[in-house]
Order: structure tokens, then sequence, then C-alpha cells
């Protein structure tokens, strides 16, 4: 499912053909164009970096390179982006973190609206919480049913410290009474490794990284925080199906340039990146790998980050978390 009307499209397409002729013109790019991911490797964020920077270089005529610096829930990546050189030869794929984070943390190192330029946000995908057959554990009910045998039976990992996945297994334990134990990694790939490995019992994730592993079993799901289910896993039900009113959360995957990056790199960026997710075989692979693409340009996306920094802001006090 792509988000973007047609005329928005044609519009893009038209704008986008300009800019990326003019940017082409004044020799953009030039040399590799870094994409910062502010995660580690094989999580969702990485996973979309990695798509969009290969079809980017097709678009544009160029390299664009994705480099991982994970670490503090994203901060790190997101901060080395906010203050690199606004030339265009620095990019950011964030997740929701880079609006959950000013709600978590004491401090931020950027402010997002004056540190960034939303480009497109790209997709979102469900969280996900799932466990392996090793724990026995095959629903919602007995993951309850567990934690109340026993506090401190339990553990669940997430991709760090204040994502929506760790804040949705905070609205787990709120809503259904339980306590588990979080903890933390550097990426949605170590968690889901962890609980592969039967190091921890349970994680929960940004649905994309775990797609393979529910469709062989070699992971269980026992629900997903989406509006409904997700078509590649129909026998997964949705927490509000579960019993959970309200239990709907997502993680958005988007674009960003260093605030000051000239307009016209902007525009081209905004109009390549539009019309590869435009692309049907594009937008089919990221379905296929757990996301459903959106395709926002930078004003409805600028909408979704003012709305969300408030949001999370009030879930994360709501949910006793003190700022770190």
């Amino acid at each position: 499912m792509i988000h973007i009307t047609r005329r928005g499209a044609l519009l893009g397409a038209g704008v986008g053909l300009l800019a990326t002729r003019a940017t082409r013109a004044a020799g953009y790019p030039a040399r590799p164009v870094r994409i910062i991911v502010p995660f580690a490797p094989a999580g969702p964020t990485d996973i979309m970096a990695r798509v969009v920077a290969a079809h980017l270089g097709d678009e544009m005529g160029g390299s664009f390179i994705v480099e991982n610096r994970a670490g503090a829930g994203g901060n790190i990546g997101a901060s080395v982006a906010a203050h690199a050189e606004p030339d265009g030869y620095t990019l950011l794929v964030d997740s929701s973190s880079i609006v959950v984070n000013p709600g978590l943390y004491k401090k931020v190192p950027y402010d997002i609206h004056a540190d960034f330029a939303p480009l497109v946000e790209l997709g979102a995908s469900p969280n996900i919480i799932f466990t392996n057959a090793q724990t026995g554990i095959k629903s919602i009910a007995d993951l309850i049913a567990r934690a109340k045998a026993d506090p401190n039976a339990l553990s669940y990992g997430s991709a760090g410290i204040g994502t929506t996945p760790h804040l949705s297994g905070e609205l787990l334990k709120f809503k259904a009474g339980i306590q588990m134990t979080h903890v933390p990694f550097g990426g949605a790939g170590p968690a889901m490794q962890a609980v592969l490995s039967n190091t921890i019992p349970l994680a929960v994730v940004s649905l994309p990284p775990t797609l393979p592993f529910l469709k062989s079993g070699q992971l269980i799901g026992l629900g997903v925080t989406g509006k409904a289910r997700w078509p590649d896993l129909p026998d997964v039900a949705t927490m509000v199906e579960l019993g959970f009113p309200g239990f709907i959360t997502d993680t958005f995957q988007a674009l960003f340039a260093p605030a000051k990056t000239p307009q016209p790199i902007q525009d081209a960026l905004v109009a390549a990146t539009l019309k590869l997710l435009a692309n049907p075989e594009v937008a089919d692979t990221l379905h296929k790998g757990g996301f459903e693409v959106i395709a926002h340009g930078p004003q409805p996306f600028l909408q979704r980050i003012n709305e969300e920094l408030p949001m999370w802001r009030e879930l994360i006090a709501r949910s006793g978390i003190e700022p770190i």
C-alpha cells in the first residue's frame, strides 16, 4: 500500500525531473553520499536504508553508501548527521526513535526542527511480540500466565531504550498488569538473535527482520501492534483483537538531511525518493520485508513529527519511565 495521491505523484514527478536535472547539471552527487543509520545492521532501519540507497544511486546517478552508527537509542548516529556538513553528502535514515528520544532523554544531541530537514517518510511497520519454541509460550495468554505465576520469570529484548518496541513492551506490562525485565540491545537484529539463541525468552521489535524466521517457524509471533493483521502472517492476531483496546503502535522509517542542505539538493532527493517508492517492484520488495510504504513528502511528514513528539512524551510519562 502506498500513501501518495495521484495528483501528488504527478506533481512530484514533474518537480522531481526538473530538480534532478538541475542537481545533475550542478554535478551532484560528485562523490559518494553516506546515509547514516543510527542502529546496528540487519534491523528495520538498516533494511530500509539499504533498499533506498541502492535505488537512489540508480535514480540520481551516484553512489549512496549506508554507514551504521549505533548507540544511545539512535542518538549517536542522529547527532553525527545533525552536525555534518550540510552539503548533501550526509543523509540520515532514522526510525520513530527521533521523535521518541526527546521525551525519553533529559537532553538529546539534536533539535529535530532546527538541525534536520525532514525529506520523506518512507514507510512504517507494526511491532511484533515474539518468542521461540523452546520457551513453551505460544500465545499472549501464555506469556501473561507465566509472568503472573513468577514476576521474575520473563525478560524481553528490544532495539534499545525508548524505541517504540520498548514502549510497546512497557504498554503490555501496564495493560496486562504484569512484570517483565527489559533488556535493551543496540538494534532489532541483536535482540532477535538473542531470542533465536534462547539467551532471552521474548523480544519486541519492528516486524521486518523477523519475517523470515516467523515464516520458517524458528520464531513464534504472539501479537502485532498494528491496526490489522499483517497479510503474510494471518495467524498472528493484533493486540486489539487479543483484548487490549488502543494497543496500536508502529515504527516509521524516514529520510532526513541536515537542515541547511541546499534546497535544490533537498528537492532532488525528495523527488528521486518518491519516484523509487512509487516503483511497484520496490514497493513489493518493501512489503515483503514487512514495510507499509508511506511515501509522504516534507509537509505531511513534518505534520506526523509534530503530532508524535507530544504523543510519545505522554506515553513515556504514563509508563513511569524516568528520563535518562
